[in-house]
């Protein structure tokens, strides 16, 4: 999957690209963040190399709500880009790498 065509209204993207910004500075997030582990490759990250990562991406429907954002590192983010965690977990075991991200076992703390 190189691309994603998508029917949400581009209006609802940015409503919830709005409410991930919200999201973003409230100390619910600042405290998840703080941990320094990407949800998806269970490596250790300085905080601020962590992204936050719609679970279900916006562009397939996904909110912007505590229960679908995690933190990501850059990596996992980009390379998960809009695939649905069904999706990510197909990719990562075509990959190799089952369960774990693209950085499985390169710890960076």
């Amino acid at each position: 999957m190189d691309y994603f065509i998508s029917d949400i209204p581009e209006q609802e993207v940015r409503r919830e690209k709005d409410k991930a910004r919200e999201l973003r500075r409230s100390q619910w997030w600042k405290n998840r963040v703080a941990r320094g582990v990407c949800h998806w490759c269970g490596d250790s990250f300085p905080p601020e190399e962590l992204t936050m990562d719609h679970i279900v991406p916006i562009i397939r429907g996904g909110k912007s709500t505590r229960g679908n954002v995690v933190p990501a590192c850059k990596e996992c983010n980009n390379r998960k880009k809009y695939l649905l965690p069904v999706e990510w977990e197909e990719y990562l075991e075509k990959a190799g790498t089952r369960g774990r991200g693209p950085g499985a076992g390169n710890d960076r703390q």
